[in-house]
């Protein structure tokens, strides 16, 4: 079957919308099929003669932005075709988490503008501060002297658990939106090495990204997004064995160095805040105009946050036992709860989309 590209091009990119532009450039892709070896997407989109809404947006939050498409690409401008799939799918997949996450002016606000990301971390530090000042406790041993466990326990529970179930009615109009299936254990045990291995940002011939300037390829993107991702689960796997210890065998923080909650918590901080610094310097250096551009600033923002909140864990663990640490820890703490409360509307939803996409994708190959 010949096909037409140009007709397949007719389309004005001006006057679509973001996954008409993307289903556009989709079409066109599907047709020439250079890139097909190059990530996820590729595969998934040959298994396709026509896009509908539901595979669009699929196949936006399957992509990782390598971009090694983009400097591979023939029909990129000058041609009159006008390519930049990388932006489109980000646009669409920014678009997604906005329509699905609840209540969606919040989505645009925080995805769009790191002022209002910083305003919220400012109202979760005052507002820990007053918590710490206004229910400090009579006794107490460690950071339990600046806020009791209760509180402190209370306050970061209800915290956590209501943006989860936030993201979990987003994930769940996404499913249905993409036509997902039910779920087995051989799709989500895919999904997860998938994912753990972070495979689709090693881009074509397994060389890397192409996200930093120009065509130059590296990993250097995939290891810090690594170096965030594990860091962020050994920081988890610390809070839930400090929780372990508490509840179940009476043994309270302050823990010691070779105390599990810190051999687990150290490392992870160390981690996510190297591989932070890292995705910062990276994103300095990108190229605005293949990604999202409306959202860098939001962007740049989360993962200036995600990085402080390491940082400031790593400087709390210094200071124990000096006067620093009431100040710090009310700073990390404040952090912290930012981070919580604007989960569904900043670019960490990109991590259950990105999980969701994959686990769909594996259904589609395995079906």
């Amino acid at each position: 079957m010949q096909v037409d590209l140009f007709a397949l091009a007719a389309a004005s990119p001006s006057e679509a919308t973001a996954t008409e532009e993307a289903r556009r450039q989709l079409e066109i892709c599907n047709a020439c099929r250079y890139c097909e070896g190059y990530c996820s997407v590729f595969p998934a989109m040959t298994l396709s003669r026509a896009f509908s809404d539901g595979d669009v947006t699929q196949l936006a939050n399957l992509c990782h932005n390598c971009r090694g498409c983009f400097h591979a690409c023939q029909y990129v401008e000058p041609h009159e075709f006008k390519l930049n799939l990388p932006r489109a799918l980000a646009e669409v997949r920014v678009e997604s988490w906005e329509t699905f996450i609840w209540p969606h002016g919040l989505a645009r606000l925080f995805q769009k503008s790191g002022v209002s990301l910083a305003a919220a971390m400012i109202a979760g530090i005052a507002l820990t501060l007053a918590a710490a000042y206004a229910l400090r406790p009579e006794n107490g041993q460690g950071f339990y002297t600046v806020l009791s466990h209760t509180m402190m326990a209370s306050l970061f529970s209800l915290a956590s658990v209501l943006p989860l179930i936030v993201i979990a009615g987003g994930l769940g109009r996404y499913w249905r939106h993409v036509g997902g299936d039910r779920v087995t254990l051989a799709h989500l045990r895919s999904a997860l090495i998938d994912a753990g291995k972070l495979k689709n940002l090693s881009g074509g011939a397994a060389k890397g990204c192409n996200y930093e300037k120009e065509d130059r390829f590296t990993m250097s993107r995939r290891w810090a997004h690594q170096a965030v991702m594990w860091g962020f689960m050994l920081c988890f796997a610390s809070t839930v064995s400090a929780t372990i210890l508490h509840y179940a065998i009476d043994l309270k923080a302050p823990y010691r160095l070779l105390s599990l909650p810190k051999l687990l918590g150290v490392p992870g901080g160390i981690l996510m805040t190297l591989g932070g610094i890292e995705l910062i310097r990276l994103k300095i250096r990108a190229e605005k105009a293949l990604g999202a551009p409306a959202v860098w600033g939001g962007e740049m923002a989360f993962v200036l946050l995600l990085t402080t909140i390491a940082a400031s864990g790593l400087a709390l663990y210094g200071a124990t036992g000096s006067a620093a640490v009431r100040p710090l820890l009310i700073f990390h703490l404040g952090a912290i709860l930012a981070f919580y409360l604007t989960l569904p509307y900043t670019k960490m939803v990109h991590a259950f989309f990105r999980l969701a996409a994959l686990v769909r994708d594996a259904q589609t190959r395995r079906d």
